[in-house]
């Protein structure tokens, strides 16, 4: 029985299934959710976990998940990624290593409500319709896995970027300055994911600044934000500082 909105119908004459479930997260962070943060969230302790999933995030690029079943067996899904239309809609093939089957195809359509998303699968080009009806399970445990990951309260970070001097940016270079354009257009895409919740540049007379306060698993994800922020891999003497937030209040 599934604990959330997440259904499903086989239809083992057409070999495809449709299933759906409304979660209470934007697009963009349910995008980032299925096509980059695989292994955060499919599976659970009594079945199979996803152990890690890489993808060449473009049509034509391939993508791999790997997992561990509850009984110690190693298994992996590989694909082709078809179409990327973010965050809208997310097309690959699907081939198990637990089937002799041929490629299927997985369709992923999102949809923005009042609430959040709607997130429409269609599985489709099954060969068996004993394996299509399989699979119309399956579905609804990995909706309802997907819409507790999204449920699931992230914790928060306070960060702040200090510039090389602090004569900074009266006296910034063009290599400065250039960096950080690419950091702010980096972070209004963060913010744009629902990972950064607010940033900004702070006019201390003493020295300025920058703060940002983002959404992350915990401060090894907080420290991967700040390494692929281009003001930081330009090794221009910018460095990050950030700190925990036991609560944040609206």
């Amino acid at each position: 029985m599934s604990k959330t909105s997440a259904r499903s119908i086989a239809d083992v004459t057409k070999r495809s299934i449709l299933a759906r479930v409304e979660v209470a997260a934007a697009p963009e962070r349910v995008w980032k959710a299925i096509t980059l943060d695989v292994a955060a969230w499919w599976g659970s302790d009594e079945l199979y976990r996803t152990t890690k999933h890489t993808v060449d995030l473009r049509p034509g690029g391939a993508y791999r998940s790997d997992g561990m079943g509850a009984d110690g067996h190693a298994f992996h899904v590989t694909g082709e990624v078809l179409e990327v239309d973010p965050p809208r809609k997310y097309v690959t093939t699907w081939q198990p290593s637990w089937s002799s089957e041929p490629a299927s195809k997985v369709t992923y359509l999102l949809e923005a409500i009042a609430t959040g998303t709607r997130v429409t699968v269609e599985h489709s080009g099954f060969t068996n319709a004993e394996t299509c009806e399989d699979h119309g399970t399956g579905w609804v445990r990995v909706l309802d896995w997907l819409d507790g990951h999204l449920r699931a309260k992230p914790s928060y970070f306070f960060m702040r970027l200090i510039p090389p001097r602090a004569t900074f940016p009266a006296d910034a270079t063009p290599a400065e300055l250039a960096a950080m354009k690419a950091h702010s257009d980096y972070w209004r895409g963060k913010i744009a994911e629902g990972v950064g919740v607010i940033a900004g540049p702070v006019a201390d007379p003493e020295r300025a600044y920058g703060i940002g306060v983002v959404a992350a698993a915990d401060a090894a994800q907080v420290a991967a934000f700040e390494d692929a922020d281009p003001v930081i891999s330009a090794g221009l003497g910018f460095r990050y500082e950030h700190h925990p937030m036991p609560a944040l209040l609206f």
